[in-house]
């Protein structure tokens, strides 16, 4: 283990490339469901930073985005000025352009600045593709499965 404390660099970095890796099954649509609580960005009026949670809902076609590079590209929009429209739209785009899927939501909940919640969704449906239809299933109770 490195103990940072006594000066060692990390290795990892901000980075703006996405690694992808080949989707476990192309049989069927499934839906992958991740949630990036700790986005940030800095104002481009104030240079104040921007904090936000980022959803990313996807069905990949052949490709899965890989999780240590979307972790780096997140990190990426920390030292950067960014209008929230701005930034949930790239982020979609790039991500589009990396894994090319069926259909992809970004959704971006920024926390209050001024009194004021901004959230902004963007989507992108393949050429073609329509959903399944959906089928509702009973719900269970948070933590069902602990026994107690």
């Amino acid at each position: 283990m490195t103990d940072l404390s006594l000066g060692a660099k990390p290795t990892a970095q901000p980075s703006k490339t996405l690694e992808t890796f080949e989707s476990p099954t192309t049989t069927r649509d499934f839906h992958i469901h991740m949630e990036i609580p700790e986005f940030t960005c800095l104002c481009p009026k104030t240079g104040q930073p921007d904090f936000a949670v980022i959803y990313l809902d996807y069905i990949p076609d052949q490709l899965c985005v890989e999780l240590k590079s979307l972790k780096l590209y997140m990190w990426s929009f920390r030292d950067e000025g960014c209008f929230h429209e701005a930034v949930t739209n790239r982020i979609l785009d790039d991500l589009v352009a990396a894994t090319q899927p069926k259909f992809m939501r970004v959704t971006a909940k920024f926390y209050v600045r001024g009194g004021v919640f901004t959230n902004v969704i963007a989507e992108h449906r393949k050429p073609g593709w329509q959903p399944q239809p959906r089928v509702e299933l009973t719900q269970f109770e948070s933590q069902s499965n602990i026994r107690g």
